[in-house]
């Protein structure tokens, strides 16, 4: 995004390493900044928002992108543990647009693009990831319903849902060790992709830039997946 003109605006609750990627950003010639936030608190969105509007004149872009897994079927999942996850990957995701929505369609030209990151695991079943599915299906539908409010309104706002495979995160990576080894895990990723690899962050990001961009201005309520082939079986 930086690369391409955008002024981005990074948040999360990893302070430090936040302010690192905002500074290794600036470092290259980009513009961004570092806001602390948890993505589940409902009046920072309006309050972070606010705030960016005021220092920047707009705000063209959202992408909502925080997510947990949770490693566990439906038999071993907690009640906590379920609404844990659904409220990281599903509730901020709502926050997050209502948030961008309601400043988009009031500045000057009005419109946006809203990206919300879901996964193949909103498309098809996976055993063990019993709330870490409804979180991410919760977002793809999410998604079409407010993408069909917005144009019905006039709004020029189009929202629009990634869905990616297994990409070499953290988050996989803990998935990977929870399986006592993590060489042996990427490897399987490997083989079950028809690529013949799991992804990579980049190759998220470039799908992301595109519905962002001009590029997309007739796709709004769709589902860009990205996977590596795996949901083509």
């Amino acid at each position: 995004m930086a690369k391409e003109g955008a002024t981005v605006i990074l948040t999360d609750m990893l302070d430090e390493e936040g302010t690192a990627l905002a500074a290794s950003i600036n470092a290259e010639g980009g513009k961004a900044e570092y806001i602390h936030q948890d993505v589940t608190d409902e009046a920072l969105w309006d309050t972070i928002t606010a705030g960016i509007v005021d220092r920047y004149g707009r705000l063209d872009i959202v992408v909502n992108n925080a997510g947990v897994v949770l490693d566990a079927n439906v038999e071993d999942t907690t009640l906590d543990g379920w609404r844990h996850v659904n409220a990281v990957n599903s509730e901020a995701v709502f926050l997050g647009t209502r948030a961008a929505i309601k400043v988009m369609k009031a500045q000057d030209p009005k419109g946006g693009s809203i990206v919300n990151i879901s996964s193949i695991a909103g498309l098809v079943g996976i055993d063990n990831l019993a709330a870490y599915n409804a979180s991410k299906g919760a977002v793809r539908l999410f998604t079409k319903s407010a993408a069909l409010h917005v144009a019905k309104e006039g709004y020029n706002i189009r929202i629009n849902s990634v869905h990616p495979s297994y990409t070499w995160t953290p988050m996989v990576q803990l998935l990977g060790d929870n399986t006592g080894d993590r060489d042996a895990f990427f490897d399987a990723l490997g083989e079950a992709h028809p690529l013949g690899r799991p992804g990579v962050p980049m190759d998220v990001a470039w799908g992301v830039l595109y519905l962002a961009s001009d590029e997309s201005t007739w796709v709004t309520g769709s589902e860009l997946v990205i996977d590596g082939g795996i949901t083509a079986r």
